[in-house]
């Protein structure tokens, strides 16, 4: 019998004078998974993209419940996008996005 996979969702604050689009934000977060954590570990991680807002500094992903801890450390280890400087927060954790959105009032 297949055991199913538990996620969370992570609501992010993104702190960086500059506006990313999507795809270069991912980019930066798997990198950041994949540097600390190698291939294996950002295979476990099951990333994924839910929402994101560029001009509200507003994002939402998905990752495995395994992995949680190894996302927030990823995500608090980026200090840059390129040569630009970022600062990614974790403000909210929930089990469903409804949850996570009544969370931070969006």
């Amino acid at each position: 019998m297949l055991k199913r996979i538990k996620r969370r969702y992570l609501a992010l604050a993104i702190d960086s004078g500059v506006v990313f689009d999507s795809r270069e934000f991912m980019d930066a977060v798997w990198g950041a998974v994949g540097k600390l954590y190698g291939e294996y570990g950002a295979s476990k991680s099951g990333l994924t993209m839910i929402d994101y807002d560029a001009e509200q500094g507003f994002a939402v992903i998905r990752v495995s419940l395994v992995a949680i801890d190894m996302a927030r450390a990823a995500l608090a280890s980026m200090t840059r996008i390129g040569n630009k400087p970022i600062a990614v927060h974790v403000v909210s954790v929930s089990g469903t996005i409804k949850a996570l959105y009544d969370k931070t009032k969006r």
